[in-house]
């Protein structure tokens, strides 16, 4: 097996769906993106998991090569796991942690999705194709994969949805599968409908995206370095592949790109006192920022735009305390991306306590390009000192400085 010391980091990968992704097709793309398949095998054995054999084949579509990767049953699964179960086989394991992690969350959103789609709870549900074994390695294989190459971050493209029915151990099913809409509705994952009468995705694939990939879109900037195709097993009249393209962070390494949800809406007959109740509300519930500007509406009113920044996770629940809080008959959500620096909180000890600051870095040369202390801190210092803010703030800046903080403070994030 690969040793961990020389395992490398900092990688970023992009799933490219355009055939769609299953559990076997993810696996398939790494294994033929670079990972050796003996090194596969051997940190699988760590799952304690019998009764099966792993295979890779490269194969041919269409005049492009890719991998097939097959798990093949001792016997036939029959059993119908919980999540319990399932995440005690993971937790009694030896793997690393970020193996742990991401599988766990997986089966998780997985669990959250099926109680959801059948209308019962979390543990109660009973995992039937999704937690045979064949998908057990599917997931746990991927999640092992990634860490072997490497990967910091997932980027997946928009997802591709067939229509017409699948058989489930429920019945048959419509699709795309209920418990796929269920899981890209849950992370807004974007989607787009082909005339493809086959599952182009499964709710094992659409679990690996949706839990594990950072962000959804077009290909970043960053330089490919690697490339693999996993092969599914219909053919649908072109190469059935799930493409992966491997490498680092492109020119551009002072920043980092993400998608941030946008709510809005205009006020016009609310009571002032209640802006500052609602804006507490917001950022309690993790709304990122929120900012009122005045505008003037029809009939010349004066009103307020509100706006509301978020993660799109928590967009929903952001959109809730406005309907509660205020007179709006609706909201607008745009989900954007936004670039930001890569930054980090550190702690500088002043003869009046501890101050927090956050740290900006240039990531492409490893140091501090920007620092500014919390105002929370700062106010607490200058009421224990007695000393104007502005000094505080300048105080804080030279400690940083003469501290060397561009050496002083170093990124954590990989």
């Amino acid at each position: 097996m690969e040793n961990k010391s020389r395992r490398p980091h900092g990688k970023t990968i992009y799933f490219d769906c355009y055939g769609g992704i299953s559990g076997d097709m993810a696996l398939g793309a790494l294994v033929d993106c670079g990972v050796k398949l003996e090194d596969l095998k051997t940190m699988l054995t760590l799952l304690n998991l019998p009764g099966y054999d792993l295979d890779a084949q490269k194969v041919s579509l269409y005049g492009i090569s890719g991998t097939k990767v097959s798990v093949r049953l001792h016997r036939e699964d029959c059993g119908a796991r919980r999540l319990s179960d399932i995440t005690a086989l993971i937790n009694k394991s030896t793997l690393p942690d970020r193996v742990k992690r991401d599988s766990g969350a997986v089966f998780s959103l997985l669990a959250e999705a099926e109680a959801a789609v059948h209308g019962t709870s979390v543990e109660k549900v009973h995992f039937h194709e999704v937690g045979a074994v064949d998908a057990i390695v599917d997931i746990v294989g991927t999640a092992v994969a990634l860490y072997l190459l490497g990967v910091d971050e997932i980027i997946c493209s928009p997802l591709p949805l067939g229509r017409g029915e699948v058989k489930t151990a429920h019945g048959t099913l419509p699709l795309p599968a209920p418990a796929v809409v269920e899981l890209l509705s849950r992370r807004n994952v974007p989607v787009y409908g082909c005339e493809i009468l086959h599952e182009s995705v499964t709710p094992t694939g659409a679990a690996i995206v949706a839990a594990l990939a950072k962000r959804f879109g077009c290909l970043p900037s960053f330089t490919i370095e690697k490339n693999g195709c996993g092969s599914g097993t219909y053919d649908p009249g072109y190469p059935n592949y799930l493409r992966v393209l491997y490498g680092s962070p492109g020119e551009d390494c002072s920043r980092k790109a993400e998608q941030v949800a946008v709510i809005e809406t205009n006020i016009d007959d609310l009571n002032p006192e209640v802006y500052s109740y609602l804006m507490e509300q917001l950022f309690q519930e993790g709304a990122l920022d929120v900012y009122y500007t005045p505008v003037q509406m029809k009939k010349n009113r004066p009103a307020v735009h509100l706006t509301v920044l978020a993660d799109p996770e928590c967009s929903g629940r952001l959109e809730q305390i406005l309907f509660r809080e205020t007179s709006t008959l609706g909201v607008r959500r745009t989900v954007v991306d936004r670039v930001v620096r890569s930054r980090q909180v550190e702690t500088v000890q002043t003869p009046w306590g501890p101050v927090r600051v956050k740290v900006a870095f240039d990531m492409d040369r490893d140091r501090a390009v920007n620092i500014a202390p919390e105002y929370e801190d700062c106010r607490v210092a200058a009421i224990k000192s007695g000393l104007p803010l502005r000094e505080i703030y300048r105080q804080v800046d030279l400690l940083c400085r003469r501290g060397g903080c561009d050496n002083t403070f170093k990124r954590t994030d990989n």
